[in-house]
């Protein structure tokens, strides 16, 4: 399971996702297996929360994926 983390300030967009089961953050970094590994979680049915903690659709959140690097 897996959160967005927010627009930290003094950004213009969301730069990582937080990884419930063990807290980490997660950089939007292509070369980062993390992060390869975090989309593909979502796009097979992985739950994504939102930055208040509701529960994405498996659409929201593909849709979502969809949109990072």
């Amino acid at each position: 399971m897996y959160k967005r983390f927010g627009i930290p300030y003094g950004l213009n967009e969301e730069v990582c996702v937080t990884r419930l089961s063990d807290n980490a953050s997660i950089p939007f970094d292509p070369a980062n297996t993390d992060y390869q590994n975090f989309k593909k979680n979502v796009l097979a049915g992985a739950e994504l929360q939102d930055t208040d903690g509701n529960t994405m659709t498996a659409s929201e959140s593909q849709e979502y994926v969809a949109t990072l690097p």
